[in-house]
């Protein structure tokens, strides 16, 4: 099943997410419905609140189905190292076409559990460290525009407010 994207400013989108303590058929059903409403959206990193869900569940796939190893589920996750620094463009579902540099970790180490519980460390460097503290925030009810100045910040939100206007957004 495909789920439409939640938009920025729904509430959901700026609330933390509960912990998944459920690991069950529902679960696993739901994080292939988030890899296929992911596809669809054409983008590499979908967090639960994206579709309307508030729980700590994110998946990531840089490979875009290229590479069925390269799909990660990150359930409950907590980053437990951040090294050296980046400052790269980043977009959002959420935020449709709206890009803007953010600085995050260059380095992230990322504990977290498997759509069956299981605990696992992944690491991720570049787009994919990016990714993992993108989606994360998500978890955490923080947008990549709440990472950049107050003035970026404010121009974003005008723009966004008067595409609501237009009923473009």
């Amino acid at each position: 099943m495909i789920y439409p994207i939640v938009k920025f400013p729904d509430p959901i989108l700026q609330r933390p997410s509960t912990p998944v303590t459920e690991f069950n058929d529902e679960l696993r059903k739901l994080v292939a419905d988030m890899f296929e409403s992911m596809y669809a959206a054409q983008g590499i990193g979908l967090a639960a609140p994206q579709i309307g869900i508030a729980k700590r569940l994110t998946v990531i796939d840089l490979s875009n189905q290229k590479e069925p190893k390269d799909k990660i589920v990150l359930i409950n996750p907590e980053i437990t190292l951040r090294e050296g620094k980046q400052f790269e463009e980043e977009g959002c579902l959420s935020l449709p076409e709206i890009r803007e540099k953010v600085r995050r970790s260059a380095r992230v180490m990322v504990k977290a559990q498997d759509e069956f519980g299981n605990w696992k460390e992944h690491e991720g460097t570049e787009l994919l460290a990016r990714a993992f503290q993108h989606e994360i925030d998500h978890l955490d009810g923080v947008l990549f525009i709440f990472r950049i100045s107050a003035l970026k910040r404010d121009l974003i939100l005008r723009r966004i407010r008067k595409m609501q206007r237009a009923g473009e957004w």
